[in-house]
């Protein structure tokens, strides 16, 4: 299969690549510096205009698009919330572009494009959220919503399948790595007051969801892609501790989170949402690490 990913490099699009790659697809890694691209053939695009790469899309049977810059880097100034925005909206809509400019085909085009649970808002309390749940408030939620819009405009160019994804887990790097450097001092603990649900998926998981999609001509629409099991923070940090085998009971004070970290902390470390992913297991996909101690057990 030929498959064109957008975000290749990233915590979860390379290890996305190597699988695809072992497994005999034909890869084009659309990247800003095609020079860190190790697997696949690296292709430069700008994540905003037409290109070269544009052929690419209209050869491909699948398009990936995972590009984003990462939302829990720095506090959200106006600048930083244009910047999270435009890199989400400009590649989407370069993509769906490339798309309606492609000449027609037989078969019909899959695009996966990533999107997230921040969607639901943060502050849903205990409500479980499948697919069907309503937008939230919130600037991750405004900023999803518009994610999405973007690639709706493709659910006429191509099979459609939107993923919203969880925080995703691997030791190697992501929102886990961040979190390990306070337990490996000793001083690891819940966020606030350790209520806020944690919708989270094992990396590996992520990448097995992706490639479900790609291949399950049947997918199509919105998906989550979270963990069957979602935890409070309280019970996330218990388990990590028990993982890595350091103590768990020193709580980082909301006060000091909203000091540092502004809004942003107030959407992504003290808030959160309990979603589940009821269409992924309805229809077929099964997750090999649907708690976290299964997950946490394959490091």
């Amino acid at each position: 299969m030929r498959i064109v990913i957008a975000g290749g490099t990233g915590f979860i699009g390379e290890p996305l690549v190597r699988r695809l790659v072992a497994r005999g697809d034909e890869l084009a890694v659309l990247s800003r510096n095609p020079t860190k691209v190790h697997v696949g053939r690296g292709i430069e695009w700008d994540g905003r205009t037409q290109g070269e790469w544009s052929a690419e899309v209209a050869n491909a049977d699948a398009i990936i698009n995972l590009a984003g810059e990462n939302v829990g880097e720095g506090r959200w100034s106006d600048e930083r919330r244009k910047q999270l925005v435009a890199s989400r909206i400009d590649a989407t809509g370069a993509v769906v572009e490339a798309l309606r400019n492609a000449p027609p085909r037989t078969a019909t085009r899959t695009l996966v494009n990533a999107s997230a649970v921040g969607y639901y808002g943060f502050d849903r309390g205990d409500e479980t959220l499948d697919e069907h749940g309503t937008r939230g408030g919130g600037f991750l939620a405004e900023l999803v919503e518009q994610w999405e819009r973007a690639a709706r405009e493709a659910e006429k160019l191509a099979r459609l399948v939107i993923l919203r994804f969880g925080v995703a887990l691997a030791p190697d790097g992501g929102a886990l790595k961040k979190l390990m450097l306070p337990f490996k001092l000793g001083a690891g603990g819940p966020i606030g007051n350790g209520k806020q649900w944690m919708s989270w998926i094992d990396r590996d998981d992520a990448v097995r969801a992706i490639e479900w999609a790609v291949d399950n001509p049947q997918a199509r629409g919105v998906y989550n892609i979270t963990a069957p099991e979602p935890v409070t923070n309280r019970d996330f940090t218990r388990a990590l501790g028990r993982a890595v085998h350091r103590p768990a009971f020193m709580p980082a004070p909301a006060f000091a989170l909203r000091a540092v970290f502004g809004e942003m902390a107030e959407e992504m470390l003290l808030g959160g949402q309990r979603v589940v992913p009821r269409r992924a297991e309805r229809e077929g996909f099964v997750f090999e690490a649907p708690t976290l101690d299964a997950s946490f057990a394959r490091w």
